[in-house]
């Protein structure tokens, strides 16, 4: 997968989800660490 900046980045996982809320550690994968953060306004 290319990122906006041009950076090429892949997963071994068979399956993946890409984050939408770019709380993850892992960005842009998401590692459902939004479930334990609270929510910022």
């Amino acid at each position: 997968m290319e990122l906006e900046d041009g950076t090429i980045v892949s997963c071994d996982r068979f399956r993946v989800a890409l984050c939408t809320c770019r709380r993850s550690r892992r960005y842009p994968w998401c590692d459902t660490s939004h479930r334990d953060r609270t929510r910022e306004r």
